[in-house]
């Protein structure tokens, strides 16, 4: 018998916070069922597994991240706006590491709320390479800069990689300046 109250929304939403707190490599149906008092077959009335659980899982990061993206980005635009949306994407994988590495998954085509909320993410981004003059196929290139280059200070932050002398915040802070400079010199398509 379900646990009174149990829907699919808390069982992700559960998992969101198990995944913030052990990794989502470390996520698992088992430990889920033990977090909410069920019993592990419980959970299949809820989930149809553990690749079930990750995609949903990943659906609502990236609309969390969209929300913090969107946002940030709000009435700002060129090298405020990317300061400001670098300043919540870092947040977010900090406050969220376990989220955060869902929201890196590209979305399902059959799961519109996933689809839905990478294309808000995705149009913050739009929205402020546009103000760099970047639209098209330079934009599609742009946002795959960005992206790599964020979560890549991010994952190495992460792991403990940086151990050099100096301030990880100042490293960070002219990487984003580095991506100023780059889009406003961006290579145009003939």
């Amino acid at each position: 018998m379900p646990r009174a109250g149990l829907n699919q929304q808390i069982v992700v939403r559960e998992a969101a916070r198990l995944a913030d707190e052990v990794g989502l490599d470390q996520l698992t149906l088992a430990a889920l069922a033990g977090r909410l008092g069920v019993a592990l077959p419980s959970l299949y009335k809820h989930v149809k597994g553990a690749d079930a659980l990750t995609r949903k899982l990943a659906a609502l990061a990236t609309a969390e991240l969209a929300d913090a993206l969107t946002s940030a980005a709000a009435g700002r635009a060129g090298e405020d706006a990317l300061r400001a949306v670098a300043a919540a994407y870092r947040d977010y994988a900090r406050r969220h590491p376990g989220r955060y590495v869902a929201a890196q998954r590209a979305p399902d085509a059959g799961d519109p709320d996933h689809v839905a909320a990478a294309g808000r993410a995705v149009g913050a981004i739009y929205a402020i390479l546009r103000g760099y003059g970047l639209d098209g196929d330079d934009a599609i290139d742009a946002t795959r800069v960005l992206r790599s280059a964020l979560h890549g200070f991010l994952a190495l932050e992460a792991a403990g990689g940086f151990g050099l002398p100096r301030d990880v915040d100042r490293s960070y802070d002219r990487l984003v300046a580095g991506l100023d400079v780059a889009f406003r010199s961006w290579p145009r398509e003939d």
